[in-house]
């Protein structure tokens, strides 16, 4: 299979499938429609790409020689993931109030990716998958991080899309509540591999 084409299906299967990126775009394009939700979306994006590239140029071997700080941000990655869980949860009852919680901004995606489990597990597999020895490797970086960047927009943006779509339907408090509650649900299950391998980690 051609290189390029191999990268392009990996970047479409990792980001159009569900996780914490894909969940918060639809919860936040569900609760505050597509304009408002287009920072954020940006955000997570360039964020990742920007991830893939910092990670293939040398984090991966920072965390080698000191894998407690990779322990250490996916712990505090672990917590921020519930409490973003929490917050989409209660987002349908803050809306609703003189108070209305605001959507994440361009940073707040951006720095998302850092203390997502599943992002760094892609970004990991990525670069072990789609560099070799003895090849450009920097040129093969710059190609994985760009194809990831091009592949996020349209596979993010189809979540983002039917957020908002689900904003004209959920019209009553109650629809409202129940569909973040199922995002929030759906949030602390991508978490759970994460925790099982922390708990490894532990014992």
């Amino acid at each position: 299979m051609d290189y390029i084409t191999a990268i392009v299906l990996f970047a479409v299967s990792s980001s159009v499938t569900p996780g914490p990126n894909n969940i918060t775009v639809m919860a936040s394009g569900a609760n505050f429609g597509i304009r408002k939700s287009v920072p954020v979306f940006m955000g997570i994006c360039v964020g990742f790409a920007l991830m893939l590239l910092l990670v293939g140029i040398g984090f991966g071997q920072i965390f080698e020689q000191f894998p407690v700080l990779h322990i250490l941000i996916k712990f505090c990655g672990t917590l921020y993931l519930l409490y973003l869980a929490l917050l989409i949860a209660t987002a349908s009852e803050i809306s609703t109030s003189n108070t209305q919680i605001k959507p994440m901004t361009f940073i707040n995606g951006a720095l998302f990716q850092w203390l997502n489990g599943k992002a760094w597990v892609v970004a990991t597999g990525a670069i072990a998958a789609f560099t070799t020895v003895g090849a450009d490797f920097y040129t093969q970086n710059f190609t994985i991080a760009l194809t990831f960047l091009i592949v996020s927009f349209p596979c993010v943006g189809l979540w983002l899309f039917f957020g908002s779509t689900l904003k004209k339907v959920l019209k009553s408090k109650q629809h409202r509540r129940m569909f973040n509650y199922s995002m929030a649900g759906l949030l602390v299950v991508s978490v759970i591999p994460v925790i099982i391998e922390l708990g490894l980690e532990f014992t």
